[in-house]
């Protein structure tokens, strides 16, 4: 076949975007904890005047992948601030996180 000869094709990567993953879900909050072997990033939505957030969603990766998505991001915010301007940072209260029980007596 000449696809399989051509050059272009190899080492390409076909990704598949469901309907329901295209959505999307609506993060204000990244968490990250990491181990020696990974690192965890939890995407919560705090929305004023509840007293409960949960989790949304958890991606799991390796400080390799954690690597590359922070050099990822940083390029992406560079490029778009080049286009758009600068992103304002505004300081925002500390958010208490209460992830249940403490184990207090």
């Amino acid at each position: 076949m000449a696809d399989e000869k051509d050059p272009k094709k190899q080492g390409q990567i076909n990704i598949e975007l469901d309907e329901k993953i295209a959505e999307g879900i609506y993060s204000n909050l990244a968490i990250i904890n990491h181990s020696v072997s990974e690192f965890v990033v939890d995407f919560v939505s705090i929305m004023p005047g509840t007293p409960k957030s949960k989790v949304k969603s958890r991606i799991i990766l390796t400080p390799q992948h954690a690597k590359r998505l922070l050099k990822a991001l940083a390029d992406n915010v560079n490029r778009f601030e080049q286009a758009h301007g600068e992103i304002k940072d505004y300081e925002q209260a500390p958010i208490p996180l209460n992830f249940g029980p403490t184990g207090e007596a």
